[in-house]
Formats: C-alpha cells, sequence, structure tokens
C-alpha cells in the first residue's frame, strides 16, 4: 500500500509503471488492476472554471487515505493499492487523482478501486477553492456524486 500527496504534476502512467516495477512485491501474482485517474473539469455548477487550488492538512489526509484503503481491504480481496493526490494549484486537464487496486480477480480490483475513489471524493480532508471564468473565486462545498443516476 501507498500514499503519495504530490505538489508537482502527476503522470499516473508513469507513477503506475514505476510502483509496478519497483513498489509491488514481485512474487504477487495479479490478474487485474482497477484504475481510476480523475482530472480538473473546466466546468462546475454551472460555471466555468480557469484553475483550482487543493489544500490538504499533511498527515491527517494521509492517515484518512490509509484508513480508507484500510476499509477496502475488509470488503474485498486485493494485493495491493496504490493512491497518489495533487494539491497546489491545477489548470483543467491535469491530473488531480489516481487510485490503482491490484487483485487476483476483476472484480476485487474494479469494486475496491470504485469504493477507494468514493470514500476518498467524501471523507479525505482536502479543500479546492475555484478560480471561475470571471476571476471570481469560491470554495467548493461539496463532491459531484460519482454514481451516475437513472
Amino acid at each position: 500500500m501507498a500514499i503519495k500527496i504530490c505538489h508537482d504534476a502527476i503522470n499516473p502512467w508513469q507513477e503506475l509503471q514505476d510502483y509496478q516495477n519497483h513498489a509491488l512485491n514481485p512474487d504477487v501474482q495479479f490478474g487485474a488492476t482497477g484504475i481510476f485517474i480523475g482530472t480538473m473539469r473546466d466546468m462546475n455548477d454551472n460555471a466555468a472554471v480557469q484553475r483550482m487550488t487543493l489544500e490538504h492538512y499533511p498527515g491527517m489526509t494521509e492517515n484518512q487515505l490509509a484508513k480508507i484503503i484500510n476499509d477496502a481491504r475488509e470488503r474485498w480481496a486485493f494485493l495491493d493499492a496504490l493512491i497518489v493526490h495533487r494539491v497546489g494549484d491545477v489548470i483543467p486537464n491535469d491530473t488531480i487523482v489516481l487510485v490503482a487496486v491490484w487483485a487476483t480477480h476483476r472484480g476485487d480490483a474494479c469494486d475496491a478501486c470504485r469504493f477507494i475513489v468514493e470514500a476518498l471524493k467524501s471523507t479525505a480532508p482536502f479543500w479546492k477553492k475555484e478560480v471561475l471564468s470571471t476571476g471570481q473565486t469560491r470554495w467548493v462545498e461539496r463532491n459531484t456524486d460519482g454514481y451516475r443516476k437513472s
């Protein structure tokens, strides 16, 4: 399990490759990797967004992310997990978060990955301040629901 908070740009594909090649136990035989890559949108709550600043509470954030992974481990059988999250200034299309889960089977990998992403979005101590195209700033008060409505 690894948790990484970054102030610099994230290359999610390089992060995955590096972790899989250097940190994942080479004796682990996984059959599936569930991956989520979240990027900054240029729209939120019906307003154009030019950039955003993500803030976090060091220590508390990492502890909450570890708890989320441990909660997922109690529900699904997976071998390892990685969370990489950006903080600081971001612009549309920048990668904000990478979540990867390695498991023997795809169901556990995909379900655990989805759980981690949704829990991260709803409980991890990150704060977002948007700069709108009008120049106005606002704090994001709630995250969008990750589940599609029928």
